[in-house]
Parts: C-alpha cells; sequence; structure tokens
C-alpha cells in the first residue's frame, strides 16, 4: 500500500533484458535504505527489490507489467518517481494507491499558468474506469486531485513543489503516463454495472 506522496527522484543507470523481462538498475537518495524483497513503487508500479549495490537498487519488470505500463519506454537517464510503501501507523497524506498501475494515458496538454501548471491525461475508457471531479488520481505514482473530469480524459493541476519533485517537469504533450484510478471509486463502479 502507498499514498502517492513521492519520496524522491531515482534515475535508471541500467537496463538488461532477460527474455521477456527487464531488470532496471536506479541510482536515488533512498537506494542505499532499501532491503532485498522490499516493495517500492517506480512511477506508481510496485516492483519488488531484487539486487542492491553501492547506491542503486534493482527490480524486475515483468512481460505483463511492460505491456500494462509505461515502464519500458524508460531509457538510461530517465527519471523515475519512487516511494516506498507506507507504513501502518504513519498519516495517510495523499490517497489509498495499491501500487497496480490500470492503464496508461497520453499527455493532451501540459500549460505553464502563472505559479502552477495544467495537464490533461487522455485515456481508453473502454477499459471502464472513471474519474470524477475533487476525486483522486495517481499519476506517475503521484496522488492528484482530478479537475475538468470527462469520459475519457481528465486535468490535474501542478503546484512547484510537485512539479520539481517528480518528473512531471519531464512529460510532455505525447507522452505516456502510468494511470491507477481511486480504488474506492474502482469498486463502486464495478458494482454499478452489475
Amino acid at each position: 500500500m502507498f499514498t502517492g506522496i513521492i519520496e524522491t527522484l531515482g534515475e535508471v543507470t541500467a537496463i538488461k533484458n532477460d527474455h521477456t523481462n527487464i531488470h532496471f538498475t536506479i541510482s536515488s537518495a533512498i537506494s542505499h535504505e532499501l532491503k532485498i524483497d522490499q516493495s517500492v513503487a517506480h512511477n506508481g508500479v510496485c516492483l519488488t527489490v531484487v539486487a542492491l549495490n553501492d547506491g542503486t537498487h534493482t527490480v524486475i519488470a515483468i512481460d505483463e507489467t511492460l505491456n500494462k505500463t509505461n515502464l519500458g519506454g524508460l531509457k538510461v537517464g530517465s527519471k523515475i518517481n519512487l516511494e516506498r510503501c507506507m507504513q501502518m501507523n504513519a498519516r495517510l497524506d495523499g490517497h489509498i494507491v495499491q501500487g497496480h498501475v490500470d492503464q496508461t494515458a497520453v499527455c493532451i496538454k501540459r500549460e505553464e499558468l502563472d505559479g502552477s501548471w495544467e495537464y490533461r491525461f487522455k485515456y481508453d475508457a473502454n477499459a471502464g474506469n472513471v474519474t470524477v471531479e475533487k476525486g483522486s488520481a495517481c499519476v506517475n505514482g503521484i496522488s492528484l486531485t482530478v479537475v475538468n473530469s470527462a469520459t475519457d480524459e481528465f486535468s490535474v493541476f501542478i503546484i512547484p513543489y510537485t512539479f520539481e519533485h517528480t518528473n512531471l517537469q519531464e512529460v510532455n504533450v505525447g507522452d505516456t503516463v502510468n494511470l491507477e484510478f481511486d480504488i474506492i471509486g474502482k469498486y463502486v463502479a464495478r458494482l454499478m454495472n452489475r
């Protein structure tokens, strides 16, 4: 379980193909604190740490993960949002995030405003996911408040702190992001379709 509050940015330092899997080695301010078998969200994708070495950690993304997320598009030097799992005695500053990406979306708008940024994302509504005005959505692992919700797209507004401390600063129109929709909304939508 995660909160969608990004702890730090990591940088991909190595990528190794292994059959249909990809091993990502990441350097970050928290890599030296991690342990083998620990769950860490990478752009909102819950992955298990499988190796540690000199301030880096390695995780493996299997074919299923690569097909449903934007991780397959990472390159050496790519910035990646990192969050360790939440502690049960901690405050829930974002919202409940599982680290299970529902689908990807494409950025269709990025506009710098006077002191903030607006991003708009378009996704395939046929997957049955929904957003609601003032609800929560997780974009690349970041807990964000939805504005201007439509059937297959929504906007978010980003404050300078979030822009500076996440990889949203590198997301431009046409780029793909990971989406995890609000868990409560997903259950309600599924019950309504029965």
